[in-house]
């Protein structure tokens, strides 16, 4: 089953922020730093340093974040929604149908972690749709 996560981009202080919902919310914080990464090669040196991705898990509540910079220009906000899907051919078809009429801000890859691709919608929206299958 399909399921919608929030995830924030921050400005440098994914870290700091996401210790602190922890703090209030409870659950396990995962914390992934570029240079610690299988896809450090791919950022520059600025970059390194920061938080690649933030994972903060308590029962079916998930909460995603980051410190990479938004590339999409005219964007309206921090947040965005993540949708995750169980299985590749379900991101696709998702990807697919969420994008009609819409903007790919990076089309369907496959990295390290799964597949995932990254777009604003007809309505503005910024949506991630990842799946772990490769």
């Amino acid at each position: 089953m399909s399921k919608i996560n929030a995830y924030i981009n921050f400005k440098n202080n994914c870290s700091e922020a996401m210790t602190f919902y922890k703090e209030c919310i409870g659950g396990e914080l995962q914390l992934t730093v570029v240079n610690e990464s299988p896809m450090k090669d791919m950022f520059p040196p600025h970059l390194q340093k920061l938080i690649l991705h933030a994972d903060l898990t308590k029962g079916d509540l998930t909460l995603l974040g980051s410190d990479m910079p938004n590339d999409t220009k005219g964007d309206d906000g921090p947040v965005s929604l993540m949708l995750a899907c169980d299985t590749k051919a379900e991101l696709l078809d998702a990807f697919d149908k969420l994008g009609k009429g819409g903007k790919v801000v990076h089309p369907v890859e496959t990295f390290f972690a799964g597949t995932m691709g990254n777009l604003i919608d007809k309505f503005g929206m910024r949506w991630g749709v990842f799946s772990a299958e490769k």
